[in-house]
């Protein structure tokens, strides 16, 4: 459904992200926001008015009136809010987590396989500019480290850190991992909720290549790290500062110039002015205009609809950061009834 050349796009859910999806919406050149949706009336009205297009209380009324959505509503709604519009063949921006539980996941890939419907699921750090930029570097990652932590929004009270924050993570270590997971262990704490606020995962693959994943939702600090280790690259990236660090092997570093073996006194003391530094190869990477990520994943999602692509993040991958996150929790539920002596 085109009008003008644009597409007519409308938003369930304008709470704290939800409204910013609408914002960024009214702002592209080749959308139309033809409205909003949200049971809090006073909120839906307000975010309506400030951006000019229309207020709807439920999605039964956009019925006609959009060709895709964005769906940003509690976690415990996902699969009924983006299964509606699925089945009738409209294209789904549907926020992380992709759903409450696997089974409402697995029949939201379905949908979308089945009908040919776009089903993109909104893991935002894809489309960090940054890592974007670090993703060129050829590597094949034998060591990941992420560190995700924030203070608690008191919104996300309907699932815990593991799928409010860390499962972005294990999203990436997935996409940069390219392998089969081969074992999860896990531990977590509850501290402020009645679900786990604080975890940590190590991820082991196929392939060799291990992850180790820090969430905390109780810190005065954020922070949006990650550190990936290959055989001759070592990157570290901050998505919060838009920027990365790139230490490259340079050709000079071989184990020849790194044998110390057989050295006399005045060859070790010589050393003294050995500068280690001029063996790497240092690179940084700094956005030096901030770019949204929000405007780039929506701006993708859009040109998928347009272009009837596959998205960046589909179904079935969004469905894979679930089952991972599910098998996290499940290790971390075990190991309290261990604590516990249950």
């Amino acid at each position: 459904m085109m009008a003008e050349g644009k597409l007519k796009i409308a938003v369930v859910g304008v709470g704290h992200l939800g409204k910013e999806h609408a914002r960024v919406y009214s702002q592209l050149p080749n959308v139309e926001l033809v409205g909003v949706v949200d049971i809090d009336e006073e909120q839906g009205r307000a975010v309506a008015k400030r951006l000019g297009t229309n207020f709807y209380s439920s999605v039964e009324e956009l019925d006609g009136k959009a060709s895709a959505v964005s769906v940003v509503v509690p976690t415990r709604a996902h699969y009924d809010v983006a299964s509606y519009f699925l089945k009738r063949g409209i294209p789904v921006m549907l926020e992380k987590p992709m759903a409450g539980d696997l089974k409402e996941a697995m029949a939201l890939d379905e949908l979308s396989v089945k009908g040919g419907t776009i089903l993109q699921v909104g893991y935002i750090e894809r489309f960090n500019p940054v890592f974007r930029a670090v993703e060129e570097y050829p590597m094949v990652p034998r060591f990941i480290e992420c560190h995700r932590l924030s203070n608690f929004n008191f919104r996300a009270k309907d699932i815990g850190v593991v799928l409010d924050l860390m499962v972005h993570d294990i999203d990436i270590i997935l996409h940069l991992a390219k392998s089969p997971v081969k074992k999860v262990e896990a531990v977590g704490t509850r501290i402020i909720s009645d679900k786990e606020d604080v975890a940590n995962a190590r991820i082991i693959f196929e392939n060799g290549c291990v992850a180790n994943v820090t969430a905390s939702r109780v810190s005065f600090r954020p922070m949006r790290k990650i550190r990936l280790f290959s055989e001759n690259v070592y990157i570290s990236l901050d998505y919060e500062g838009q920027e990365a660090i790139i230490y490259k092997k340079s050709p000079k570093l071989t184990l020849d110039s790194l044998n110390l073996e057989g050295l006399d006194a005045k060859s070790l003391i010589d050393l003294k002015d050995y500068d280690f530094g001029d063996l790497l190869e240092v690179k940084h990477i700094k956005m030096e205009n901030e770019q949204e990520p929000l405007k780039m994943e929506l701006e993708s999602f859009v040109d998928c609809v347009l272009n009837n692509s596959r998205p960046t993040v589909s179904g079935n991958e969004g469905l894979r950061a679930l089952k991972v996150a599910t098998e996290i929790l499940r290790k971390i539920e075990e190991n309290q009834r261990v604590i516990a002596g249950v």
